[in-house]
């Protein structure tokens, strides 16, 4: 895991309360951090980017997960955070357009994050992060409503989360 901070934030009043070292937010649930997310919609309007997990990356190694996902670094904003993670990840452009589309809070025996969720549309180019990525593909909608519905176990559970609010799909 890397040695990088994060900002705590108090659940209830969603201020900023302190700091702790990543390494010590995972398997933490009471330490509640900040997250951004990023769906990729492709122009045509029916497919949507996935990205697939490192295989040696340090949590959930193999599964898809949202196109674009990452920490807030201290300091740094949802928006602000969003275009750095599509460069760093992707490398698309900070020119690229992002609309808000909700927030969500993630609880789980892994971590707790209150994020904040965009989309952009773009078909790529799409330049991937090797340490972060093993690959990106984009699905059609009906293929990822399927899965979902499913509860499909190749998904992050934060995927599945964010997919079924996506969707409208009640669990």
């Amino acid at each position: 895991m890397t040695d990088e901070f994060f900002e705590i934030i108090d659940d209830a009043t969603g201020r900023i309360v302190g700091k702790a070292l990543r390494s010590e937010c995972h398997g933490n649930p009471s330490l509640v951090h900040r997250s951004v997310h990023v769906i990729v919609l492709h122009p045509d309007g029916k497919r949507l980017l996935l990205q697939k997990r490192s295989k040696n990356k340090d949590i959930q190694p193999g599964k898809w997960d949202t196109a674009v996902g990452g920490h807030l670094a201290c300091g740094e904003d949802y928006p602000a955070a969003a275009v750095r993670e599509m460069g760093e990840e992707l490398g698309l452009p900070p020119s690229l357009s992002l609309t808000y589309r909700f927030d969500m809070k993630i609880r789980n025996e892994i971590e707790s994050e209150n994020t904040r969720v965009y989309s952009a549309v773009t078909e790529g180019p799409f330049t991937i992060q090797k340490s972060e990525l093993d690959e990106v593909a984009f699905f059609t909608f009906d293929e990822l409503r399927e899965k979902v519905t499913r509860n499909e176990e190749t998904f992050t559970p934060l995927l599945r989360q964010e997919l079924r609010i996506f969707f409208g799909i009640r669990e």
